[in-house]
């Protein structure tokens, strides 16, 4: 008897919209350090940091470039006349309060913006101070926490149940045969599901089970607690230094608890704010002073990963530059990034992996030691890879 085939694993669909221009979101309540935090992210004042609440109404945005020593490395290789990096964009959106997914505060608008995007940087307050107020009358994060679990849940669950409404209208008259009464039954029986994920079982959609089916429908319901987290922890400039703040064991705590590995990042915006303006030399000088580091390029890099971004680079004297493309992009739609007709007249793609061309120290040489591929359309892209596309006229 033939041996049996092992059963092909099906591929993951991903969460989220399938787009190589994702955004994420900075996200919070009103005075935690939000604006002040993305104004050094991306080294400008577009945000407005005001010790009010409110001080954010129209979520401003940025281009930040994510660091990356390969890319510094191919930069030092080809020494192009043109560098461009990977970028993640990032937005700053106002503070939500307690009650805002029914309206209060600028809630509608706010919960609107984080609709928009499709990550969310969650900031943190855990540093006291006397002259900034806190929206809640004082410093605790868990009930911040929560206050923003809740919310975001609370308007997941008004939004669901819109939808199964609408559903179970144009359901009423499905008879069992057709295909399209099939889908519209599965679909049905799948927005049940997310429900009871959200008000049954208290879990963010994110840290539901779903297959690659439900995953499709959940993708259509843009939903908020769908979109991964990472939670950024604003200490104080000495609580950041010495690496100790009484909250930091408790939010890790909760986060375990409630949301089991999103990511956690302490950092300290008034540090930030401080290096900033300083040029690189100085800057390094201070950090080896002080014995603690920027954590902006850990923080980017985080929200990078959390959206399933990778990234390719195409290479040569007039420009290295990062193409970031989704988790599971194949070659022509790799292509396609450049330029559409990349895509639409794919031949192929000739691929050479950075750790080979690190270890080869030249195109030519990866040539010789057979490193040099050639890649047509069932190519799957991996994070590094260096491409040079060939299409037709």
């Amino acid at each position: 008897m033939p041996p049996k085939k092992a059963p092909v694993q099906e591929k993951k669909v991903l969460l989220g919209r399938p787009s190589n221009n994702l955004k994420i979101g900075i996200v919070g309540l009103p005075n935690v350090g939000k604006s002040s935090f993305f104004n050094v992210l991306s080294q400008t004042d577009l945000g407005k940091a005001a010790n009010f609440p409110y001080a954010t109404i129209d979520p401003e945005e940025a281009r930040i470039p994510v660091p990356d020593p390969r890319f510094d490395w191919l930069c030092e290789l080809y020494k192009p006349a043109s560098r461009v990096p990977a970028h993640l964009t990032c937005i700053d959106i106002a503070g939500l309060t307690a009650g805002a997914s029914t309206g209060a505060g600028l809630g509608n608008a706010f919960l609107s913006h984080v609709r928009a995007v499709d990550g969310i940087f969650q900031v943190i307050r855990a540093f006291d101070d006397a002259e900034v107020i806190h929206v809640e009358g004082d410093v605790d994060p868990i009930r911040d926490m929560e206050i923003i679990q809740t919310e975001l849940r609370l308007k997941d669950i008004e939004w669901v149940q819109k939808q199964l409404e609408g559903l179970k209208k144009t359901g009423r008259s499905l008879g069992s045969n057709s295909l399209a009464d099939k889908a519209r039954k599965e679909e049905i029986a799948t927005v049940e599901k997310v429900l009871k994920c959200l008000s049954e079982d208290s879990k963010d959609v994110r840290k539901g089970d779903w297959t690659n089916k439900e995953i499709d429908v959940v993708n259509g319901l843009s939903l908020l607690t769908a979109k991964p987290v990472t939670y950024l922890v604003n200490l104080s400039e000495k609580d950041y230094i010495r690496k100790k703040n009484k909250w930091l064991p408790r939010i890790k705590a909760w986060i375990d608890a409630n949301n089991p590995g999103d990511p956690l990042i302490p950092f300290s915006v008034a540090l930030e704010e401080r290096l900033a303006p300083l040029p690189a030399e100085e800057k390094a000088e201070e950090e080896k002073n002080i014995g603690a580091s920027s954590g902006l390029g850990k923080i980017t890099q985080a929200g990078y990963t959390s959206l399933d971004l990778i990234r390719y680079f195409t290479c040569g004297p007039d420009e290295v530059r990062a193409w970031t493309i989704r988790k599971g992009t194949k070659a022509p739609q790799a292509a396609g990034v450049i330029h559409s007709d990349f895509e639409n007249k794919f031949i192929c793609g000739e691929i050479m992996s950075y750790a080979d061309l690190h270890e080869h120290g030249s195109e030519a040489a990866v040539k010789a030691a057979g490193k040099l591929r050639q890649q047509g359309k069932p190519y799957e892209m991996v994070d590094g890879d260096i491409a040079y596309w060939k299409s037709g006229g």
